[in-house]
């Protein structure tokens, strides 16, 4: 249906403008109504969606800036369409981690549209636009509700993200001025049969690897995830681990691997060794982390890593703040707070990749692909996943048991709230870990025709 993705990119910014006007003790309730209108939003889109055609569906183009190649032109794929669907699940309980005042969650939900443009645009000034969309509300989030050295982390984030924005602005100027579009899929096509040639080619592709690689975060352009973590509101640090992160992979996804095949089957190995330092390095950090928001922050980029070595592989061969979050500080927890700690020990099993849960899915199908065709590498990768064992069981050990400490005994245990955001999350988890085909079956006909492009 025609209009379903721009109002789906629309919802969310008018109602960031409607909370300006809306009471401040509605401003939570207002901002949860807007994500509920985008996320009917996206059902609908899944509903006109047909999983059996392969290509960008539900197009809609119209002219923009003819003078340097710039149209609206919006559409989705079934990798489009999960992430547009994971969005409207993540903001929602994003708002129910904290409550904050108006400002917050406008931002958030500016910061929404941005990655639902992001996720479903098709040419690369619009798509640019909305990648950067999301920097500023990032940006000030940190900076104006985050903890301590949230100046530091917010600066941090914003100077790296900056950077390697220029860097991929630069590398797809390039590539207009020698090809003269800027249409993801007349890109794609070209790429197959090299789309530049000689030093442009690898300088346009160094720029565009950077502002990605800085995005997911991948070793060792990832310094700026910790203290963000360390320093962001929890509903922040939600988003940056399950939606950001996610721009930078589908980046990899959606324009490096089409555009330059080529360069990434010559440079493969190398590719492949920054994906296993990803995997091995950052649980070895989360060990020597007393922060427990750090440690979150080095397994989400061990959590990356895995995502780079299917990625690489595949293109190888075929081509609040305020709360004390040290570990020290916390113990005996499973004597005052039983639902949190269970809940806590699902979610860090699911992360452990445990079979019937959701990590076990995506872990287990990046190690059976990635070992019939790079075996050396992922056999490597394997050491990152005893290491994760590790960090997740000593963290249990110091978190659950032993004596109650002081600074615990008088810990809530899970408020109705928050069993409320939190049930249908572990029901998910469950649900994707036993019966995980309703998300192949999104998936299946864009993956066959990716792997087309790059066989």
């Amino acid at each position: 249906m025609v209009g379903l993705i721009s109002a789906l990119i629309l919802i969310p910014l008018v109602g960031a403008l409607a909370l300006f006007t809306a009471p401040e003790r509605n401003a939570r309730s207002t901002a949860l109504l807007v994500n509920a209108l985008a996320a009917f939003d996206a059902l609908v889109l899944w509903r006109h969606f047909d999983i059996g055609a392969a290509g960008i569906q539900l197009v809609e183009r119209h002219p923009w800036i003819p003078a340097i190649g710039a149209e609206y032109l919006v559409g989705i794929d079934g990798l489009s369409l999960l992430l547009v669907l994971l969005t409207s699940l993540i903001i929602p309980f994003a708002f129910l981690a904290q409550r904050m005042d108006r400002g917050f969650y406008a931002l958030m939900l500016i910061m929404q549209s941005a990655l639902y443009g992001t996720f479903t645009a098709q040419n690369f000034v619009l798509w640019f636009l909305f990648y950067e969309m999301s920097l500023i509300p990032a940006f000030l989030l940190i900076k104006i509700w985050g903890g301590k050295n949230r100046d530091r982390a917010a600066t941090k984030f914003f100077l790296y993200t900056f950077l390697g924005s220029v860097a991929m602005l630069l590398g797809f100027v390039g590539i207009y001025l020698a090809r003269g579009s800027f249409d993801f899929a007349t890109l794609a096509g070209l790429g197959k049969n090299g789309l530049l040639t000689g030093k442009l080619a690898w300088l346009a592709f160094a720029g565009i690897f950077l502002g990605l690689a800085v995005k997911v975060p991948l070793f060792p352009f990832h310094t700026w995830l910790p203290d963000a973590y360390e320093s962001a509101p929890t509903g922040v640090s939600m988003v940056l681990t399950g939606l950001l992160s996610k721009m930078g992979v589908y980046g990899f996804v959606r324009l490096l691997l089409p555009l330059f095949p080529n360069e990434i089957r010559i440079i493969g190995p190398w590719l492949l060794a920054l994906a296993i330092c990803s995997i091995v390095f950052a649980p070895l950090a989360a060990w020597a982390q007393s922060d427990l928001k750090r440690m979150v922050a080095y397994l989400s980029v061990n959590h990356l890593g895995y995502c780079m070595l299917g990625l690489f592989a595949v293109a190888v061969s075929s081509v609040g703040a305020a709360i004390d979050t040290q570990a020290a500080d916390f113990g005996g927890l499973m004597q005052r707070t039983p639902l949190l700690c269970g809940w806590m020990s699902v979610a860090m099993f699911s992360s452990l990749g445990l079979p019937g849960l959701n990590g076990f899915i995506g872990e287990f199908l990046i190690f059976k692909g990635s070992f019939a065709i790079t075996a050396s590498f992922t056999a490597i990768a394997v050491i990152g996943l005893l290491v994760t064992a590790i960090v997740f069981i000593r963290a249990m050990q110091a978190l659950f048991s032993g004596p109650l400490a002081g600074s615990c005994s008088t810990f809530p245990d899970l408020l109705p709230r928050e069993k409320i955001a939190i049930i249908p999350v572990t029901l998910l988890m469950f649900a994707i870990g036993l019966a995980p085909q309703f998300m192949f079956n999104i998936l299946n006909t864009t993956v066959v025709q990716m792997a087309r492009l790059l066989s």
